[in-house]
Order: structure tokens, then sequence, then C-alpha cells
């Protein structure tokens, strides 16, 4: 399992780690209108999913903002915001952030995407900071763990994975 820490302090990551050239796992959160979002809604499409703690937080705010303003730029790709927020918190911050590009999406209810991709915080019930990049062909392209969930994700080697993964 990845070696992750928050604010400096081990924790455990719930589920089964993702590989390159695994098969993506499958997985139910929610849309901000409260209907069912699954990976098979996106078949056929590059995906880049972009996890975090919190959309209410500095980074996680900063991670989503980025991937909004680059989204435009990734020939079609679907650029997903995966956290445990609530989805009437997260379409909330969407409107006063003028998110337009990222579908931000809730795992409140099951951790059915965090325990799918081993991104459970069992000692917080959050996600830890992580992006994927999941291939037309459902296979992940690329994987990032954050060693520490407070930091920022390599952004310039998730959106070169979106681009080689077309």
């Amino acid at each position: 399992m990845a070696n992750v820490t928050f604010k400096g302090n081990a924790i455990t990551l719930l589920g089964s780690e993702v590989k390159v050239g695994d098969t993506a796992p499958d997985f139910t959160v929610l849309a901000n209108d409260l209907s069912p979002v699954t990976l098979a809604d996106s078949k056929g499409q590059v995906r880049l999913i972009s996890v975090v703690p919190s959309v209410d937080t500095g980074v996680c705010d900063a991670q989503t903002r980025r991937f909004n303003e680059e989204a435009s730029n990734l020939g079609g790709a679907k650029v997903l915001t995966v956290s445990v927020d609530l989805p009437f918190a997260q379409k909330r911050w969407c409107g006063a952030a003028g998110i337009e590009n990222v579908q931000t999406v809730s795992d409140h209810r099951e951790l059915s995407f965090g325990k799918a991709y081993g991104v459970a915080i069992e000692e917080l019930r959050l996600l830890t900071r992580a992006v994927f990049v999941i291939d037309s062909n459902d296979k992940v392209a690329y994987v990032e763990y954050v060693p520490e969930a407070t930091d920022h994700p390599n952004y310039e080697a998730a959106i070169e994975a979106v681009k080689a993964a077309k």
C-alpha cells in the first residue's frame, strides 16, 4: 500500500492500491444533483481523476482550480474531482469558484471510490490526495498517491499522462 501521511502523521488507507497497467476499478459516487456517477459513464474517454480531502481547503481548492484551467487543453478528456464533501457543498463551492470544466463528485455515502482506489483514510473518513489517469480502454495510465496528503500533486506529470493516453 502507498505510504502516506496527513499533516506528518501516518495514516491507514483502506482498499487496494491501484497501479499503472491495472484495469481501472469501477465505483459509484454522487453528482451534485445526487445522481449516481460510475466509471462506465465516461467509457471510451480518457479520464483524469483528481482526489482531494475537501474542496474547502487551500491545497484542494488550488488543485481543483488548476485542473479546471487545464481541462480545456486536454482534448476532450473527462476531468473529475472526487472528495467526501457533500454534493450540496461541492455545488456551492463550484458556483463560488467558477468551476465549469471539472465535474465534482461525492464519495461520502459508501466510500466506493475511496476503497476501490485505496485512498480512503480510515482515521479521518476523508480521501487522501491522489491523481489517476485512465485511458479510453479503462486501463490505468498514471497514478500518484501524494506522499504527504497536504502537499500538491505533480500537475505537469498528470497533464502529460492525459496527453499520452490519447
